[in-house]
């Protein structure tokens, strides 16, 4: 397989760094004391397409696929990992539920207006007894004439406040079933913002549907049909979660890689310290590693050839790597990657959730497992 990025996949990064340094990586230090992403930012995103870089020109995206989208997330990343985290829950899982599982009319409904960010959206699985345990959903959704009406409660919603459009899965007499529900409709509660280790300046709250009347037209899909969606949204979601990890690790080895050419012990660089370069080396062995699957995987699921068990590989793999690579970063700025000073510590708290969104690392490796018993041990690239 040809791992080279193409012209355009090229200039698609280039244009993505260069709008990161200029408008994000300012303001990065600040979204995260502020404990929020500026409207004006946002605008910004939608208003450069990075709030659709994955979806086709006929919906207002790029048309840069699932590939594209990682290499737009990895740049995004090394700025600012609550950024990231707000584009991701809007393109790579809740615009992405629509775009996989609706019909044309609801994607023309909705894609344009969420791929120019003229409305955010969120997606809404988790609830307090279905976590990692996604299938035993509460939240109901009962048919009454043309309309259905859902009860019930959504937790830890990334975006949930700052989203107009909420893909949110709830349980029928055929099973889970996937709506859209717009944000202004009677009954739509939304909580208030958690109080968080990391990612700060990415939004999280509960939502609730109190008898909420949502038009038949928005059912993503087919009724009872809609777990099978969820999950193949969530394989796109966890390889966005790889390019958030390759990114924020790239950042971190740069940051490493400076700190110790110019912090001086014992009238030398640290640099030139067998264990420092010892575990620079182990940095960047597992960046090349994590680089090599993710975009391997990306191109699979663009060629739409099943990713489940890849895309949990990448996701298992990556999320702890880049936690390693933090803890080594922080290690090796010694008493100053401890301190607020630099980004350091930043990137240390923003990286453990990665281990959690789209599904815990324990849940990754159950769905590895279960495939790698179902395919009898049989290997295949």
């Amino acid at each position: 397989m040809n791992f080279d990025f193409t012209e355009e996949q090229n200039m698609l990064r280039d244009m993505v760094r260069d709008f990161t340094d200029s408008e994000i990586r300012p303001l990065a230090k600040k979204i995260d004391e502020d404990e929020s992403i500026p409207v004006s930012l946002i605008k910004k995103l939608g208003e450069v397409g990075l709030l659709g870089t994955a979806f086709p020109e006929k919906y207002g995206g790029g048309g840069f696929g699932e590939l594209g989208y990682c290499i737009a997330q990895e740049e995004v990343t090394r700025a600012c990992g609550s950024t990231a985290a707000m584009i991701g829950a809007h393109q790579s899982i809740g615009t992405n539920a629509i775009y996989i599982g609706g019909s044309e009319e609801l994607k023309m409904k909705y894609l344009p207006q969420l791929t120019s960010g003229e409305k955010i959206a969120a997606f809404c699985l988790t609830e307090a007894g279905a976590g990692s345990d996604s299938f035993n959903l509460k939240t109901t959704a009962k048919k009454v004439d043309d309309k259905w009406i859902i009860n019930g409660e959504k937790l830890w919603i990334t975006n949930g406040d700052i989203a107009d459009v909420f893909s949110v899965f709830a349980r029928t007499e055929k099973g889970i079933t996937g709506f859209v529900i717009d944000k202004d409709l009677p009954g739509v509660e939304i909580g208030p913002p958690e109080k968080k280790l990391g990612i700060k300046g990415s939004s999280t709250n509960a939502i609730s549907f109190e008898n909420v009347e949502v038009p038949g037209e928005n059912m993503i899909g087919q009724d009872g049909r809609g777990f099978l969606i969820a999950m193949k949204t969530l394989d796109a979601g966890r390889l966005g979660i790889g390019a958030c990890c390759v990114g924020a690790a790239k950042e971190m080895l740069e940051i490493s890689v400076n700190f110790a050419n110019e912090r001086k012990q014992f009238d030398q660089p640290i640099a030139k310290f067998q264990a420092i370069q010892f575990m620079l080396a182990e940095m960047t062995t597992e960046i090349y590693a994590m680089e090599s699957m993710l975009y391997r995987t990306a191109k699979k699921y663009d060629d739409q050839l099943d990713t489940s068990k890849e895309a949990a590989i990448v996701k298992l793999y990556c999320s702890e790597s880049v936690s390693e690579v933090a803890d080594k970063a922080l290690q090796i700025h010694g008493g100053m990657g401890f301190s607020k000073e630099i980004p350091i510590e930043r990137f240390y708290r923003d990286a453990r959730i990665l281990r959690i969104f789209e599904g815990t690392s324990e849940i990754q490796k159950l769905i590895i497992g279960r495939k790698v018993i179902k395919n009898k041990g049989k290997w295949k690239l």
